[in-house]
């Protein structure tokens, strides 16, 4: 038979200690990260989840009419410049993942933010705005010194972005803000789609999928050049 070492418990030899005391206050804020840059992401993302709510109840409203267009137009347009904003930085990007997978993560169904993330831009940018002069030749003839300069205006931003074109300025970065500014511009001076007004939509959603420093191929360059100076020739069409 083996001896029972001194150290080797013996059965039922346990007593609890009733003298014990939680030591766990439920009042005391429970903290999820230790450190501020911790605490900076988090609070990013939780911006993140709640520009993204917003955009979809913000949608919502627009197609019931519950918001007026100039209000739904200044708060998308500020809600897109935030969220690209917060995912510029490499952090919160990685963080982030991808909208795909923020939205599976926190099990939110935002189908129509998603779609407006997508495009980049808020409805009224997409169409024709109804707050536009009316797109008569009447209209344009005008000598109103209103219309000359938000014609000039949008002149300009169109052989702005294809100079930048040409001189092969093809980055996301780039691009993107400038062509942003033609279809602001023209938005200003028709009511109605001109031809090849839908190109430059396109060319919008597409650059705002890329990243911020991807550039286009010189094919895709080309491309571009070629649908931008087609509806610029549509736009001053609408002119004369």
């Amino acid at each position: 038979m083996i001896p029972r070492q001194s150290y080797a418990p013996t059965p039922h030899s346990y007593v609890p200690n009733t003298n014990l005391s939680a030591t766990i206050n439920l009042d005391e804020e429970v903290k999820l990260t230790k450190t501020r840059a911790e605490r900076d992401l988090q609070d990013s993302l939780a911006e993140l989840f709640s520009i993204i709510v917003t955009l979809d109840e913000l949608e919502k409203a627009f197609l019931k009419d519950a918001v007026p267009e100039a209000e739904y137009t200044e708060i998308c347009e500020r809600s897109l410049r935030q969220y690209k904003a917060l995912l510029a930085d490499e952090t919160i990007s990685k963080a982030f993942q991808g909208l795909d997978e923020f939205k599976a993560k926190f099990d939110l169904e935002v189908p129509r933010a998603t779609e407006r993330l997508r495009v980049g831009m808020p409805s009224t940018t997409v169409t024709a705005s109804s707050n536009a002069p009316a797109s008569t030749p009447a209209a344009f003839n005008a000598t109103s010194n209103t219309s000359g300069v938000l014609i000039l205006e949008a002149t300009q931003d169109f052989i702005t972005f294809l100079d930048a074109v040409r001189l092969g300025l093809l980055s996301k970065d780039q691009l993107h803000p400038l062509l942003s500014e033609v279809i602001q511009s023209v938005n200003k001076v028709a009511d109605t789609d001109f031809d090849n007004r839908g190109k430059i939509v396109q060319w919008l959603i597409t650059l705002n999928q890329m990243k911020a420093t991807e550039n286009l191929s010189e094919e895709q360059a080309r491309e571009l050049e070629m649908d931008i100076n087609q509806a610029y020739q549509g736009f001053r069409r609408t002119l004369t």
